[in-house]
């Protein structure tokens, strides 16, 4: 008996079949209501997906700071004074300021960026570095190493390749040991790398940042600081970007205030802010796609409240000939369960649907939405929702026909 009573069963779907547009439009303010909730946590999980994907690349508990013009007046200096960081910089700020896992300095060649070999050539990227550089930016190391400590206290004339620069220069020959010329100087190669980050930070070649100096004439001058931090939280990076700023402050003399002086970019606290505000995006979803359902529900109720109004007769007659309440109820709970649940799972099913089509399309598209999507814990939480969803729009219809009197329902018309 119960849920097994193939008499129940049949009883239902007779009903729905006499019903059909009515059982149609249910069905479908639940479907509905399932397929748009799945869109929206695909589209979320899209877009997040896409946002991490950008950050791939680099390290996400990294500081970068770069030098800036002065805009405000400070000790009697003038604004409009251009700051230009060295080497004493670095080595300030990696003895004074704590919380530092890795720091490089960087320069960028701008002058000729031909990078040879033999007769083959291309236009990459020269950049100096320390071989903290390689743990900011998440370079994989294919063959070889990165830039060392000894390359850079020697001056070597060492090159590190991306696969992509190893792949046009050297075709199918092993680039390890082999001498190319980055505008003009032989370098040896001693490394090949691979960058998530995509073909933009493929185009480019690494040198000792002592090498660069001496002989791109750039003396002791540096570009930027990139800075990979220890395990800290947002609040402890904040400080150390104020320590960082104030001690480039005495030092460069400007007003620690004037943020166009030094540019101090907290990638820990930025990645943060995504990962919250991604955290609101969910929260906002769920909050729609739930009232969505719960309006389909509401519909269902509707629906069972008339069904019932409809078969009050009928239901004095069972009473009358002895159909207990709860025969009455599970009858009504489990018409209101079959067409939520077989419409929700159409919902779902269409949902992921549509995902599964479209993912394919931003596989390699170079948008930050990637792969749109939604895991099984989502989909079975789905698959419960509705379940309680029906049984939930069910129960007040079916507390109300077990309610019922047979002489008033005999009398009802």
């Amino acid at each position: 008996m119960g849920i097994f009573d193939i008499d129940k069963w049949q009883e239902i779907f007779e009903t729905m079949k006499k019903n059909k547009l009515r059982t149609f439009l249910t069905g479908f303010s639940v479907a509905w209501g399932i397929f748009m909730l799945i869109i929206l946590l695909g589209s979320g999980y899209g877009l997040e997906n896409g946002v991490r994907k950008a950050f791939e690349g680099d390290a996400t508990n990294t500081i970068w700071v770069n030098p800036g013009q002065t805009s405000v007046a400070y000790k009697g200096l003038k604004p409009g004074r251009t700051i230009q960081f060295t080497n004493d910089d670095y080595d300030r700020v990696n003895n004074e300021i704590p919380h530092i896992d890795k720091i490089s300095a960087r320069i960028n060649v701008w002058q000729n960026n031909t990078v040879s070999y033999l007769k083959e050539y291309g236009n990459y990227d020269i950049i100096g570095c320390h071989p903290g550089f390689g743990y900011y930016e998440m370079v994989e190391i294919v063959s070889g190493r990165f830039v060392n400590d000894r390359d850079v206290d020697d001056y070597r004339k060492v090159i590190v390749i991306s696969t992509l620069v190893r792949d046009a220069l050297f075709k199918e020959e092993d680039p390890m040991g082999k001498f190319i010329h980055a505008s003009g100087i032989p370098f040896r190669v001693v490394g090949v790398f691979h960058d998530t980050g995509g073909d933009r930070d493929l185009q480019r070649v690494y040198v000792p940042i002592s090498t660069a100096q001496r002989i791109f004439n750039y003396g002791n001058r540096i570009f930027s600081l990139a800075i990979v931090t220890k395990d800290i939280d947002v609040g402890e990076s904040k400080v150390m970007t104020d320590q960082i700023r104030q001690t480039m402050a005495q030092v460069h003399r400007f007003d620690p205030e004037d943020q166009r002086a030094v540019y101090v970019w907290n990638n820990v606290e930025q990645f943060q802010k995504l990962i919250n505000l991604f955290a609101s995006i969910r929260l906002f979803i769920w909050i729609i796609g739930i009232g969505t359902i719960i309006a389909g529900v509401v519909g269902v109720s509707n629906i069972m409240m008339i069904v019932v109004k409809e078969r009050t007769q009928e239901i004095g007659i069972r009473k009358s000939m002895g159909a207990t309440p709860w025969s009455i109820i599970s009858l009504i709970l489990m018409e209101s369960v079959l067409i939520t649940a077989f419409a929700g799972y159409i919902g779902l099913v269409m949902g992921v649907g549509l995902l599964e089509l479209v993912s394919p399309m931003f596989e390699n598209a170079d948008t930050f939405f990637k792969d749109p999507q939604v895991d099984i814990a989502v989909a079975l939480g789905a698959t419960m929702v509705m379940i309680l969803s029906g049984m939930l729009a069910g129960f007040v219809p079916a507390r109300k026909a077990a309610a019922i009197k047979p002489i008033e329902a005999l009398r009802y018309e």
